[in-house]
């Protein structure tokens, strides 16, 4: 099955999406890359849906990643004698740790990290931030606050803390759980909540060991102030506008959309572009205008992939959502201002062969008749990098490493294909041929761009550009042993 689009679609599974028909409804429709959130749902529900997806893997025969979401730890308000209070702009409030019912003048807030980190003028905001707090004396085990935008809160609603980094890991006791649970399981790629530094990203890592690729959530100010540091150990990001509209001024998240999915691009690393992108959907059949836009925007600013959240894992509508979502995307990339925005960002620092070969592929395939660049690997690391350029023609990844050609399908514009091991040239380039005849991007008149690595099926090699015919009688007679 070809996409007839470059960015990748995230789709969210859960109560709308969780047996054999409707997820494979998802997958027809155009999702590239499935969800399960944490968050939600038992070990054995995502165990289901994880053997679902990788049995419509072997039906279509082509690689699908599994995003494993893990919670974060939750910081949370207690309960309260009424079940909820109201407060008053001006009204005094506080917070202590105190194992006792709320009342309309104080609140247990069982988090002593919280308070230790707090200073007077912090901002406490609960329930989304529609409840806003300025603190104005504190110690280790109370917050004396002023309440600066009033409302009801009631038991256990989320409080943020926008503006200190807390002494918090990113990674709590369930978090750990489901990390290994999720990695036995066979998931590709694990996204990291409540990421404040990079020494977070670094403890996720270790944990892992090498069986998923480490995708970290950025919803934090303190982890967009430190940005570059968490994206060099990381190994993918996703803005996660949701808390980050709460935490920041919601007029400064677009800005901070851009400029991280810039970063991601010259680092040749994926970004996620998530939250509320088609909400409306959840409920209704059709999109808001304003949510088509928000979409189409993150596509032409260069995004890898777009995320369904609540759409498809429990709205109405979750394949219209998908469909949505594939029609807006192809709508974008046919665009001629597209290629000229996409074209105009491409602010890459070659510093290696690497670089310099998928560079050439890309200014080969734009100059020449080329249908598609096909390139071996084994880590994935040059597809990413080919992948950078954003070339006009299809990239088409082939590897015998399963692993990796599941965690590359959340590139944009790669097709990823399993092949054997190779042991000589003449074979890779037989084989870019076929996959690319069998999977619609060439015939047998047209060529293609063959990047690979010699010594063969070993990471960091990649040496060799060829420019080849897909017709096998010509690579046969002109290829070198």
């Amino acid at each position: 099955m070809r996409r007839l689009r470059n960015v990748k679609i995230v789709a969210t599974l859960g109560p709308s999406s969780s047996d054999y028909e409707s997820i494979k409804a998802l997958f027809v429709a155009g999702a590239d890359v499935f969800r399960l959130n944490m968050s939600h749902g038992t070990h054995d529900e995502h165990r289901a849906r994880h053997a679902i997806i990788r049995k419509l893997e072997a039906e279509f025969s082509r690689p699908i990643a599994i995003l494993a979401d893990l919670q974060g730890p939750k910081l949370r308000v207690g309960t309260f004698a009424a079940g909820a209070a109201d407060l008053e702009e001006g009204d005094a409030f506080r917070f202590d740790l105190e194992d006792v019912p709320g009342t309309p003048h104080r609140a247990r807030l069982p988090h002593p990290e919280i308070f230790a980190a707090l200073e007077p003028g912090s901002e406490l905001l609960v329930n989304d931030g529609k409840i806003r707090l300025r603190v104005e004396d504190c110690g280790a085990d109370y917050a004396n606050c002023t309440v600066t935008v009033g409302g009801t809160i009631s038991d256990r609603k989320g409080v943020n803390v926008p503006d200190v980094v807390l002494p918090v890991a990113a990674l709590s006791d369930k978090d750990r759980k489901d990390l290994e649970f999720a990695c036995e399981m066979g998931v590709d790629w694990l996204a990291l909540s409540f990421v404040q530094r990079p020494e977070d990203v670094i403890e996720a890592r270790d944990l892992a060991k090498g069986r998923a690729a480490i995708l970290s959530k950025i919803e934090k100010p303190s982890a967009v102030r430190c940005f570059d540091d968490i994206l060099a150990v990381s190994d993918g990001v996703m803005v996660a506008r949701g808390d980050l509209g709460v935490e920041l001024p919601v007029q400064a998240v677009p800005p901070i959309q851009k400029q991280l999915i810039r970063k991601c691009r010259a680092a040749a690393k994926p970004v996620i572009v998530a939250t509320q992108m088609l909400e409306s959907m959840i409920e209704s059949p059709m999109p808001t205008r304003a949510e088509v836009s928000d979409v189409a925007t993150a596509i032409y600013e260069g995004a890898d992939a777009v995320m369904l959240s609540a759409e498809s894992a429990a709205g109405r509508y979750p394949v219209e959502a998908v469909e949505t979502m594939n029609n807006v995307a192809i709508s974008v990339e046919k665009d001629p201002l597209y290629r000229e925005i996409i074209e105009a960002s491409r602010n890459a620092d070659r510093q290696t062969v690497a670089d310099g070969i998928v560079a050439a592929a890309r200014e080969i395939a734009e100059t020449t008749d080329i249908a598609a660049i096909c390139a071996y690997t084994q880590s994935g690391a040059t597809v990413a990098l080919t992948a950078r350029e954003r070339p006009r023609v299809p990239i088409i990844a082939l590897s015998p490493m399963d692993a990796s050609l599941r965690r590359i399908t959340l590139t944009w514009g790669v097709h990823a294909v399993h092949c054997g091991a190779l042991e000589r040239f003449k074979q890779a380039v037989v084989n870019a041929a076929r996959a690319a005849r069998d999977f619609g991007f060439a015939d047998e008149t047209q060529q293609i761009i063959v990047t690979a690595g010699v010594p063969f099926n070993v990471q960091g090699t990649t040496n060799i550009l060829r420019v080849a015919p897909c017709d096998e009688r010509l690579i046969y007679r002109t290829d070198p042993e």
